[in-house]
């Protein structure tokens, strides 16, 4: 990747040779193994087994959960806040592992419709909850720092599985936790 990086600079018009830039394909290198190493992970390694048996049959709901990824489109960023909320069906999954999950599907390249439903058909597969819903605000610098440049606008998904999608008073009480939590 470093080469790539090195032929993009010079196709630039400028000098990968030139102090500032002399390690900026190795480190830009370095920043997109990063970025999508999504790609590497599985999520059965991430869930490691950190499903427990539980009679709480409440929502549970992880909030704030922040997110970065890359458009697929243009490569640039969109950040932003993730929550993820599940109606447990017997059992549970360990707190830290909703963020994980996010954050591998985040670190791919993607449109945010398709992250939104990643995640929520992800946190179903491993609980068999009786309902998931995923809600993402993010801000896309495709469309800040280029195209329609929208400084102040920022993109909203959901997706709604099971009670959530079924019953109206179960996707109202989440989306009136979201507004009135935090």
């Amino acid at each position: 990747m470093e080469d790539q990086f090195r032929a993009i600079i010079e196709a630039i018009g400028e000098n990968p040779e030139r102090e500032g830039l002399i390690k900026t394909p190795q480190r830009a290198a370095k920043a997109m193994e990063f970025l999508t190493q999504g790609y590497e992970q599985d999520l059965d390694e991430i869930v490691n087994g950190a499903i427990f048996q539980s009679s709480n049959d409440e929502m549970v709901i992880v909030r704030d959960i922040e997110m970065y990824s890359l458009c697929e489109h243009h490569l640039l960023p969109f950040i932003g806040k993730c929550h993820v909320a599940y109606l447990p069906a017997g059992k549970v999954l360990g707190l830290s592992k909703i963020p994980r999950i996010v954050d591998m599907f985040s670190r791919r390249l993607q449109i945010q419709e398709n992250l939104t439903q990643q995640i929520g058909n992800s946190i179903q597969q491993v609980t068999e909850a009786h309902g998931v819903g995923v809600v993402i605000e993010a801000k896309h610098l495709c469309a800040m720092m280029r195209g329609v440049e929208k400084q102040n606008s920022s993109m909203i998904t959901s997706m709604m599985l099971g009670r959530f999608r079924e019953d109206p008073r179960t996707r109202q009480e989440l989306l009136s936790l979201l507004r009135t939590c935090g």
